[in-house]
């Protein structure tokens, strides 16, 4: 049997999300049914390419709709963690190997319209560093099997 997937999601992503979804269900799902009509209106179907893109422009319109009602169905919002420790819609920045990076520990909805990096929590460094406090060093083991540091440099919400 499968498991649930449970999406995390800050309050500012899962608001971000029902935004798109509403977007999506009236406004643009609106916009693709008339350009549909128009492109019928014109006749043959069969070389008809505005006919063609807006039926596809409708089919990811579509499959959109679902995956954001999947995820809003099945999410839990997280509360941030507090500035200088490690949690899920933190922006974290870490040193490894004497290079810093920043990332955001979490899932692609919680960045969705930001510059920011992803870091999942169910990497092995994102579950090193979860719940690490600004200048702590943690170990991890990399995929290929290597043993590695990373130090927390800073940690904010991402919000």
């Amino acid at each position: 049997m499968a498991e649930d997937k449970v999406y995390l999601l800050t309050q500012e992503a899962y608001n971000k999300m029902k935004e798109e979804l509403a977007h999506r269900e009236g406004e643009l799902r609106e916009e693709i049914a008339h350009k549909i009509a128009v492109a019928r209106a014109e006749g043959d179907l069969s070389e008809n390419g505005g006919y063609q893109a807006a039926r596809e422009a409708q089919s990811k319109n579509e499959g959109r709709i679902t995956e954001l009602t999947v995820k809003l169905r099945d999410s839990k919002i997280i509360e941030n963690a507090p500035e200088g420790t490690v949690g899920n819609g933190s922006v974290v920045t870490i040193e490894l190997n004497g290079n810093e990076m920043t990332y955001v520990l979490g899932s692609r909805d919680i960045v969705a319209g930001t510059d920011y990096e992803i870091m999942t929590p169910d990497s092995p460094i994102g579950r090193a560093i979860e719940g690490a406090k600004v200048g702590d060093t943690v170990s991890y083991t990399a995929p290929n099997g290597r043993e590695l540091s990373v130090t927390v440099k800073a940690a904010k919400p991402l919000a």
